[in-house]
């Protein structure tokens, strides 16, 4: 099978699982890992057996290296994206795509220049639970959506996270955060957005840290940190949304549909399997359906994998930066709407993605 070989630059929380996965994904071999601190990546190379432990400039310009898994903070993300563009790598990268729409829309512009590939996460969509959501809409189990509801509500992140404080800076807050798992499920199973109503604040205006090592430490918050929200589909459906770092409690589902035929509670899109529960018009009660395929446990790096497969196949990735764009700017426009006091129309579109062929881990060896 043919192989792409990859940079990592970034060792913070979620490398592990991301370098803990990349055995399952044979079409793509981690080579090198980078991070701020060199000390960090010589730990990482040591743990996961990683040939090299570079700086970023170096991982960056090794000719070896055909695309880097950039799982750096939000705010670096378009700095050390646009420089692998540069230096003719393709970049899959942690979400957000950038903090900036003007950020997205250069990192996309100069891939397509240079004849290159950008893909971001969440690949969550890609898991066996939303996969098996977007065939049952396919195949009109509930015929057409109407409507639909999603709901992140948690207390913050200051609680467990060794390093939490760019949760609560530009770029971050539950939106940013976690709005790109729910956002990107949506538009996969419903297509893009194309207008935008929100409602934020900022709930307490300083947090203090209580998990290890950084206990006690006080963090200034400088974005929302509830935001509730309308998306209107380019389909006609219509969306109600809340993320929330202010909610201790809640019994609200993660996502439901609800269309002309009968409704379906979508899985917790920040993980890859199920449950799947579709109730159609005439039915008693809710029946659990079996997932299609076996991409259901914690799958980080298969949205790599997909996207190497479109590479080496020559083919459109279905994690391609265009969705990753559209989510960028629903995300600003739901914060700008709630700060001019008006509808924001988006100014991006994107294709809904394909389904993943079934039988897809078993014909790419995963």
């Amino acid at each position: 099978m043919k192989q792409l070989k990859v940079g990592i630059v970034g060792c913070g929380n979620i490398s592990g699982i991301y370098l803990e996965n990349e055995k399952r994904f044979p079409n793509y071999k981690v080579v090198a890992i980078a991070d701020l601190l060199i000390e960090r990546a010589q730990e990482r190379a040591e743990e996961f057996d990683i040939p090299k432990a570079y700086t970023t400039d170096e991982l960056l310009q090794d000719p070896e290296i055909d695309l880097v898994i950039n799982l750096t903070i939000p705010a670096a993300h378009a700095e050390i994206a646009m420089k692998a563009l540069e230096n003719g790598k393709h970049v899959y990268g942690e979400k957000p795509l950038a903090v900036e729409r003007e950020d997205g829309k250069r990192i996309l512009d100069f891939a397509k220049q240079k004849g290159l590939y950008v893909g971001n996460a969440p690949d969550t969509f890609l898991g066996a639970g939303i996969q098996t959501c977007k065939k049952l809409i396919e195949d009109g189990w509930i015929g057409q959506p109407v409507s639909a509801t999603a709901f992140m509500m948690i207390p913050g992140h200051e609680r467990w996270h060794p390093d939490p404080a760019f949760y609560y800076k530009k770029g971050g807050g539950p939106m940013f955060d976690m709005g790109p798992y729910y956002l990107t499920a949506l538009i996969a199973l419903m297509g893009p957005i194309r207008r935008v109503t929100g409602s934020t604040q900022t709930t307490y205006p300083e947090r203090t840290i209580t998990s290890e090592p950084k206990y006690g430490e006080k963090i200034v918050v400088e974005t929302p940190t509830q935001i509730n929200g309308v998306l209107d589909f380019e389909s006609g459906a219509v969306c109600s949304i809340i993320t929330s770092f202010d909610t201790w409690y809640h019994r609200l589902p993660n996502i439901e549909i609800y269309g002309t035929e009968g409704s379906l509670a979508v899985p917790d899109p920040n993980t890859f399997g199920g449950p799947v529960y579709v109730r159609r018009k005439d039915g008693e009660g809710w029946s659990e359906i079996p997932l299609l395929n076996g991409l259901d446990n914690n799958s980080r790096g298969l949205g790599v994998a997909e996207m190497a497969d479109a590479i080496l196949t020559n083919r459109k990735s279905r994690i391609d930066g265009e969705l990753a764009y559209h989510v960028l700017d629903v995300m600003h426009g739901i914060h700008e709407s709630s700060q001019e006091g008006r509808h924001y129309e988006t100014v991006s579109s994107c294709m809904r993605p394909e389904s993943l062929p079934i039988g897809f881990e078993e014909t790419r060896g995963i």
